[in-house]
């Protein structure tokens, strides 16, 4: 079977260059493996015990709505059915994200939309992160309230992109081995291109069930921490507030060159990252879009390496995996009762919305 190999692309992260010695990754066809209902975002997936037996878990999410789907193996999946939330953020929620505790406290973290109505635009959207709590493996959510945003002068309201002009989302996490950092990955679509890219926060996993505030943004050479602004405002929603939380802009692993938000429909960014640990080749791995135009048609799918999460610029300068392909590309592993969306071996499935028609190997 023919194999699709990687090709090196002239992007650099900041500051660093690919290794000498960097890891790689092939893509080699395979029969089709699709995951139940409707995928418009990273599918989260992780093992559980249900009625004393191991269970995979896996969440899709579409439409602003998580489901959930259960089965013995990936390919012994159920029907996605919705899930319920006691308590909700309000408008689109798509859950990307889910790590479990000791003790099978399930937390979830989601890109959340709201309409632009600061602009005048409810045809667009203004993203922001939250977290959320189950206790039921994921069938039911507490809300535990939004852990990143942006300002509101951030939002582009004069902006061509087709779907989002502000805000962050579209995100990864990733529980460092120690389970001391909760690292998060997630795309910034703010109004200065510095702004716009994939960038880097993490949270003491000791505060995941009062997160708000807990968050700190690298910032290129440092963690920064949010601040109260006493100034009032008003949000996306067109809600007036007298006190909220400020975030500082990430700064972009890959800086983006031709921005989303000018009067330009060609960009040239990174988003969408997607994050797991590779035992094989004892690695981070995160796969990535790469847009070329407003309407996010895909220049292609990156793939990066670091050894380590606590130093974001350990990550190697992006290689290109698959010329153009489709939003949300993610490996699962296939190891039963381990292989998940955040930890895989030698050779995993590489899905692309939701739909698998290649392996994926890795080796150095």
């Amino acid at each position: 079977m023919l194999a699709l190999v990687l090709v090196a692309s002239p992007t650099h992260l900041a500051g660093q260059a690919a290794p000498s010695a960097a890891p790689r990754a092939t893509l080699v066809p395979a029969s089709p493996l699709l995951l139940p209902g409707a995928v418009d975002s990273n599918s989260p997936a992780l093992w559980d015990l249900e009625d004393g037996l191991p269970r995979l878990f896996v969440m899709t999410s579409s439409d602003g709505a998580p489901r959930l789907a259960v089965g013995t193996g990936l390919s012994r999946l159920g029907a996605a059915t919705p899930v319920t939330f006691t308590s909700h953020p309000g408008n689109g929620v798509w859950m990307e994200a889910v790590v479990a505790d000791d003790v099978g406290t399930w937390y979830g973290y989601y890109h959340n939309e709201n309409p632009a109505v600061l602009c005048g635009r409810t045809d667009r959207a203004v993203a922001r992160i939250g977290a959320a709590r189950s206790t039921d493996r994921g069938r039911t959510w507490e809300d535990l309230g939004i852990i990143l945003e942006t300002p509101t002068e951030s939002v582009a309201c004069n902006s061509p992109n087709r779907y989002v002009i502000g805000g962050v989302g579209d995100l990864s996490v990733m529980l460092n081995a120690s389970k001391t950092y909760l690292y998060i990955f997630y795309s910034q679509y703010q109004k200065d291109r510095s702004a716009q890219g994939v960038a880097v926060a993490r949270m003491v996993w000791a505060n995941r069930d009062r997160p708000a505030r807990r968050v700190t943004v690298w910032s290129g050479s440092a963690w920064l921490m949010s601040r109260l602004n006493r100034t009032p405002t008003t949000d996306v929603n067109g809600v007036a507030r007298n006190t909220w939380i400020e975030y500082p802009a990430g700064a972009p692993l890959v800086a983006t060159t031709q921005a989303w938000h000018d009067a330009d429909a060609r960009v040239d960014a990174f988003w969408g990252p997607s994050v797991h640990w590779n035992e094989s080749i004892q690695s981070y791995v995160m796969l990535l879009n790469r847009a070329k135009d407003e309407n996010y048609s895909q220049e292609g799918i990156y793939v990066s390496f670091a050894p380590k999460l606590d130093d974001p610029r350990l990550w190697s300068a992006p290689t290109r995996l698959l010329a153009g392909g489709k939003w949300y590309p993610q490996v699962v592993g296939l190891e039963s009762g381990s292989g998940t969306d955040k930890s895989a071996g030698a050779s995993a499935r590489f899905f692309m919305s939701g739909r698998s028609d290649h392996v994926i190997n890795f080796t150095r």
